[in-house]
């Protein structure tokens, strides 16, 4: 049958229907070890079915499909990882996202499963996925190995996106930069590398410091960072003239973020200012793709959401900030910079 001239091209359709294929091959990969078994070179089809003990021709299909998305590539009559497979998919690299690959897999997947009601009823999926009552972050650190992976797949994100953010603002007027929250400390050395005058504070929860100071400790700027353990929502604040919020606030709902900015602005001393990293929402909240997406995510998963600028302004200023600028970065997470009057 001829393809009718008028009709309008299907192409946006069809990469869809097959964008949950081209996930699914990564993650069964990853699930898999594929990626670790070739971190040493290339291998056979035959040597890694073997390895994997996996079936010689449903393996070869899924090499050819990891060949296919850009994590594989052909050498030497059989399949080695690509330098993206090999950075970010493999266990021992130190930039690597697997945890958060597989936390996506295991755990993302099912609940984005029931967007539709996510969407009817405006609230998160924990309960209804898997019958969870309490908070969700309590869930992620159910094993140390749960946690140590969770944390270096978003500390994988934040090598990607940390430099970007304190480039995008000065920061050279400020003496101590506490990152709440800090996670890995990947935000806190980003800013003391980038600013020899600026000295960082990594505030996490208890469990999430031992990992701090590891990963920490192996920069080239550990003598200035030092760290602090409590819950930013109810214990003291470190002392500090500038206080940073990487991928914290796009967790929860206003209330808890006034919370939290009134707590911020209550402990910087006047001139001091608040950092948010966020991606930042188009003002007609169409795009760009990576927030869109994540505000779903974030529906599916807390209780918060994406923004736009104007509306993490309008947070802002109802606690007292004021100078509002955002910057939009390449990397997967824009700033947002205020200063307390």
């Amino acid at each position: 049958m001829p393809q009718d001239p008028t009709a309008p091209d299907p192409t946006p359709v069809l990469e869809l229907l097959n964008a949950f294929r081209k996930s699914q091959v990564m993650f069964t990969a990853a699930g898999l070890g594929v990626f670790d078994a070739l971190a040493g070179g290339p291998k056979t089809t035959a040597a890694l079915a073997t390895e994997l003990s996996a079936d010689p021709d449903a393996l070869e299909r899924l090499l050819g499909g990891c060949t296919a998305v850009g994590l594989l590539a052909r050498e030497n009559g059989g399949y080695a990882n690509t330098p993206a497979a090999a950075a970010y998919l493999t266990k021992e690299s130190p930039r690597r996202m697997l945890g958060y690959v597989n936390y996506s897999n295991a755990v993302l997947w099912k609940m984005w499963a029931n967007l539709g009601d996510a969407i009817r009823e405006g609230t998160n999926r924990w309960k209804q996925t898997y019958g969870w009552d309490a908070p969700i972050f309590s869930h992620f650190f159910r094993t140390e190995e749960m946690k140590r992976e969770f944390l270096f797949g978003m500390h994988g994100f934040g090598l990607m996106s940390s430099p970007h953010v304190v480039a995008a603002v000065d920061l050279s007027r400020f003496t101590t930069f506490v990152d709440l929250g800090g996670a890995t400390g990947h935000l806190a050395v980003a800013a003391c590398r980038h600013y020899p005058g600026l000295r960082g504070v990594v505030f996490d929860l208890p469990e999430a410091i031992p990992l701090a100071r590891e990963v920490v400790g192996a920069t080239n700027v550990a003598a200035r960072v030092d760290f602090a353990a409590g819950d930013f929502f109810t214990d003291p604040l470190p002392p500090g003239d500038v206080y940073a919020l990487g991928r914290i606030l796009h967790d929860w709902s206003e209330p808890k973020i006034l919370k939290l900015l009134t707590r911020i602005y209550e402990a910087l001393p006047a001139g001091g200012a608040v950092l948010i990293a966020e991606k930042l929402l188009n003002d007609d909240k169409s795009g760009p793709d990576w927030a869109v997406l994540q505000s779903l995510n974030m529906l599916v998963c807390t209780e918060g959401k994406e923004r736009t600028l104007g509306e993490y302004a309008n947070l802002l200023t109802q606690v007292g900030f004021e100078g509002v600028h955002g910057y939009r970065t390449p990397s997967p997470l824009d700033a947002v910079i205020a200063v307390k009057k």
